[in-house]
């Protein structure tokens, strides 16, 4: 569960890493008063689940209160389009006014899981306030890592080195440090699986201060810290996914054109394989699990029927714990409810196969069902491409 950077900043406070005062506001008139609370000039900066924001236009300095209105004015209810948005952009509905920091450096300071290691990874970075996955793309060396052995955690010599590989010494040194060994107690206090501090700034007296904060929470995690499960934003998030949530199917949209629904991860991977290979493209993952119920597979069906980018569905079932004809069911239950008008390629193996391959066949409607995997990418194929 990703999360906006004022929420972030409230848990970073928590922690100890210091942040710069702020104030969230949600209308203009709420910007200008948060700017003279605090203090001008202040930053304007819109509240998305994105990077990019400053080349968007979604970070402005202003000097005056006339300047936060003007920037709040356009920034708020409109799209804003960064490079991890998409040409739609997001709409901002929130915007965080913070107090300008004076700033003579920007490092970088993050940490992820690395699941190949199984530890957690510190990175940093001298590339501060800039992208960072372009610098480790283009200057890998520029990325500087320190791997934390879980069962041990962070030693406070591997904080101080990570320092001193930056250049840093003395104050600036013990502070960054320190934002090191806090932003850790963070990372696995609150489950995290990513945390980001971009620019990590060094001010003029040479003291480090969070000028970002980005932070996403294992979902796997959120039910021993039910009160971030609140910080939750469903406008940051696609709506298709928002449903297919609060009926516990696992869907992830994509950009293709072929809709999947298929029980177990493993098989999903495959199938999403299998559609690429006959030359379309996968508009979705979603694994309905072993336990999935007719109600379920009807609601998977619905969400991707209702994917406007689908131009065919391949369900792809092999029954073992979910049966062939529970499966079946849902979705003849589906296909019945709504207007169905793209072809369903449907391939049924495993426990009840012949029951659901006749609940299938008596529905009454054109499901095209594939004997094989063989079969079914041929089915597919060929429905692609007489859509198109």
């Amino acid at each position: 569960m990703r999360i906006h950077e004022y929420q972030a900043k409230r848990l970073f406070a928590d922690y100890g890493i210091p942040v710069a005062p702020s104030r969230p506001a949600m209308s203009v008139d709420e910007a200008v008063a948060a700017a003279d609370e605090l203090g001008l000039p202040v930053v304007v900066k819109a509240q998305i689940h994105a990077g990019g924001r400053g080349k968007g236009g979604g970070i402005v300095l202003a000097k005056t209160s006339d300047e936060v209105r003007e920037v709040a004015d356009r920034i708020l209810d409109a799209p804003l389009v960064t490079h991890q948005t998409g040409p739609e952009g997001r709409i901002v509905k929130t915007l965080l006014i913070e107090t300008a920091s004076r700033i003579a450096d920007e490092l970088y300071l993050g940490m992820v899981v690395d699941r190949a290691r199984r530890e957690i990874a510190v990175m940093a970075s001298r590339a501060g306030g800039v992208d960072i996955e372009e610098t480790a793309r283009e200057t890998p060396d520029a990325i500087l890592k320190e791997w934390i052995d879980p069962t041990i955690g962070l030693r406070p010599f591997q904080a101080f080195r990570l320092a001193h590989r930056l250049g840093l010494s003395g104050k600036t040194a013990r502070g960054v440090a320190g934002i090191v060994r806090a932003l850790f107690a963070l990372f696995c206090g609150l489950d995290a699986s990513l945390a980001e501090i971009n620019p990590l700034a060094i001010d003029e007296d040479g003291a480090p201060i969070a000028i970002d904060a980005k932070l996403n929470l294992d979902d796997n995690g959120l039910f021993r810290h039910p009160e971030l499960a609140e910080l939750r934003d469903l406008n940051e998030e696609d709506p298709l996914e928002v449903e297919a949530t609060s009926v516990n199917l696992n869907y992830i949209k994509l950009d293709g054109n072929v809709g999947c629904l298929v029980n177990g991860a493993g098989l999903a991977m495959a199938t999403m394989d299998l559609i690429q290979h006959v030359g379309a493209r996968p508009a979705n993952f979603l694994d309905v699990g072993g336990g999935a119920t007719a109600e379920m597979i009807e609601k998977g069906f619905r969400i991707l029927i209702a994917d406007p980018d689908v131009e065919a569905v391949f369900i792809n079932i092999f029954g073992g714990i979910l049966r062939c004809d529970i499966l079946a069911e849902g979705v003849v239950t589906a296909a019945k409810a709504v207007d169905l008008d793209v072809p369903v390629i449907v391939r049924l193996e495993g426990t009840n196969v012949e029951a659901g391959r006749e609940i299938l066949n008596r529905s009454g409607v054109a499901f095209r069902t594939a004997t094989d995997l063989a079969d079914a990418a041929e089915k597919v194929a060929a429905a692609v491409k007489g859509a198109a």
